[in-house]
């Protein structure tokens, strides 16, 4: 009897470690403010994703091993506070896929965002160097269609490129991750060393 309610204590004890980590210092831990300051970057979307973008990344499966690498090809176009990000990704199995995000920048930094993939509004925010996004990802037909809940950080690199880190979880469990890089399409790749 010790033995069990000692096993169930113990399994308290590693669940609720790993919701205070969760919660307080990990991925889904940051908060908009934790770079107000901007470190002397400002990231105004408007700005850094503006006309053709080259992105190059990778997609991590649930167990943290790379699933895929993508490069997207995207076209930011404004008017004012509102664009459309039209994008198109070619998969390293050859497989393409496009999207069309349509966004909305309040004078406070706040966004809306909306895409025929992705279920209701997504919600950001802007701050500092970087950008904040939160959505509910609806995945295509032939990969089961499931809604995943996604939260997506921008960060803005000092030459002006974009790393982004988003990760999409379902019942609360990550199932997959994705690093990419954003960059002006006329910027030029130095050569590796």
């Amino acid at each position: 009897m010790d033995a069990l309610i000692f096993a169930l204590l113990g399994a308290v004890v590693v669940t609720m470690c790993g919701w205070t980590r969760s919660r307080y210092a990990d991925f889904l831990a940051q908060s908009p403010d934790d770079y107000a300051n901007g470190n002397g970057l400002q990231f105004d979307v408007r700005t850094h994703l503006n006309g053709p973008i080259i992105c190059e990344g990778v997609i991590f499966g649930p167990t943290g091993r790379v699933s895929s690498r993508f490069i997207g090809e995207f076209d930011c176009k404004w008017e004012g506070n509102t664009g459309v990000m039209d994008e198109v990704f070619t998969y390293d199995d050859g497989s393409t896929q496009t999207r069309a995000w349509r966004l909305t920048i309040g004078n406070d930094g706040n966004i809306v965002a909306r895409a025929d993939d992705v279920v209701g509004d997504g919600t950001g925010q802007q701050t500092g160097s970087s950008v904040q996004l939160k959505y509910k990802f609806r995945l295509p037909e032939e990969s089961g269609g499931h809604v995943l809940d996604t939260v997506d950080w921008m960060y803005l690199a000092p030459n002006g490129t974009i790393v982004n880190r988003s990760q999409f979880r379902k019942y609360g469990i990550k199932v997959a991750e994705l690093v990419a890089t954003m960059r002006p399409a006329n910027q030029e790749m130095k050569e590796a060393a």
